[in-house]
């Protein structure tokens, strides 16, 4: 199973992202999947996850500005960031739950940066 993650960069606060990770493999089926960041100095924390019923949840930080969303046909989870912060700076990590056929655990992706700076 790999998780590729894209679309990290450069923005100015005030500006948007979209991150997108899509998961591939023998995969039985994927029970949720999220970003985490990890910014430096700082411990590894949740910015958004989502069911595969479509529940959501999210840091408080982001609330009202990160968006998560899932494509279940494409095993692919997307991350919209609008009016970024510099305190958004960190490397994202996409996370997987999910099942093949040696059982059901986490997966990570490699980690994308997003640099929000002027």
């Amino acid at each position: 199973v790999q998780l590729q993650a894209s679309g990290g960069g450069l923005v100015q606060p005030g500006g948007s992202l979209r991150l997108s990770c899509a998961a591939s493999g023998s995969i039985f089926s994927i029970n949720a999947m999220g970003w985490y960041r990890q910014a430096p100095g700082k411990q590894r924390e949740l910015v958004a996850a989502i069911t595969s019923g479509g529940s959501t949840n999210y840091a408080d930080s982001v609330k009202g500005r990160f968006t998560i969303s899932r494509d279940n046909a494409k095993n692919t989870v997307y991350l919209q960031m609008n009016s970024l912060k510099p305190e958004d700076t960190a490397v994202y990590y996409c996370n997987a739950y999910l099942s093949t056929g040696w059982g059901t655990k986490d997966y990570w992706g490699q980690g994308t940066l997003v640099t929000v700076s002027s």
